[in-house]
């Protein structure tokens, strides 16, 4: 084990040593394992927004095992799915690759302001499974978010009694946030912090915008010239918020770009800025294989400093 995920490791000193070994089964799987960085294959769209919406792009995606393929041959340090596309293809892989099974899921069949999703598996499916964590997400900001908190609170303890790591997918949405304020720094950084008060390993947001939401916040902002003008500096600015670094971030890779360099720019900032890595799901499965192998890997170099 190298001495990155040794340091790691240490954030975590309250868990067990079932939990932090998955956590160091996710650092050192893949090709950036032990460099403490990491690049997540994740494949929850079909029921988020619909399986034409998430794989017409490329119709070998409705396939489950086709997405199993693409992490391991692409060297991901995980795959996270729900339920079904989990069991679909865990005998066939069987430990070939650390899983994340996502405990919640919304669908956009009655898309609310204020989303509260549907607790669709459960953290003994995971163990079943032969998961490293389980996923979950919450809408800080949505008028259902107390429910979401104490739904995390639950599982979290369960997974931690039990030897998982715990992900958290921390989306701020509701009708109090503009669609601008739903990336807005300070409502994203927001989000990271409730993320890791509420216990989660690992913690997943947008990338955020130099736009700030909130009057007070804004205020704060400006008295102590906190940088947010570059991404890098709202990045590092995340991650400070997230226990001053001392927590997981990783960032979502969101809808498919058709400019893969500035998606490129984008994970140089992430690197640049102190990030974790990325999470990263059209962008890669909505390509063919190849094409989609190749763009994992590129950004698999920037993390690892192989290109600039």
């Amino acid at each position: 084990m190298t001495e990155r995920i040794r340091e790691i490791l240490s954030w975590y000193e309250s868990d067990n040593p079932g939990t932090r070994t998955n956590i160091a089964r996710l650092l050192n799987h893949g090709r950036l394992g032990g460099t403490g960085k990491l690049v997540i294959l994740p494949v929850d769209q079909g029921f988020e927004h619909g399986p034409a919406r998430s794989f017409a792009p490329n119709p070998a995606g409705y396939d489950p095992d086709y997405h199993y393929q693409l992490a391991l041959e692409a060297g991901c340090n995980a795959y996270a799915a729900p339920l079904g596309f989990i069991e679909a293809g865990v005998s066939k892989f069987l430990g070939e690759i650390p899983l994340i099974l996502k405990l919640n899921n919304h669908d956009t069949l009655h898309d609310e302001k204020d989303p509260l999703s549907a607790v669709t598996a459960s953290v003994d499916d995971a163990l079943r499974l032969g998961c490293a964590a389980v996923g979950f997400t919450i809408y800080p900001g949505s008028s259902q978010a107390q429910t979401m908190y104490e739904q995390v609170r639950e599982i979290t303890k369960e997974a931690k009694s039990k030897g998982l790591a715990m992900v958290l997918w921390s989306y701020p949405r509701g009708s109090d946030l503009s669609k601008e304020g739903e990336t807005a720094v300070d409502v994203v950084t927001y989000a990271a912090q409730i993320a890791c008060q509420l216990g989660a390993h690992i913690v997943k947001v947008k990338l955020p915008s130099a736009h700030l939401e909130l009057a007070e916040a804004k205020k704060v902002y400006q008295k102590y010239h906190i940088p947010i003008e570059t991404l890098s500096q709202r990045v590092s600015h995340v991650v400070q918020s997230s226990f001053n670094g001392k927590r997981i971030v990783i960032f979502s890779g969101g809808a498919k770009s058709d400019n893969d360099e500035a998606f490129f720019n984008e994970v140089r900032a992430i690197r640049d800025g102190g990030g974790f890595g990325s999470i990263i799901g059209r962008n890669s499965f909505q390509r063919q294989q190849k094409e989609g192998m190749s763009f994992l890997r590129t950004c698999m170099q920037i993390y690892a400093g192989e290109v600039k």
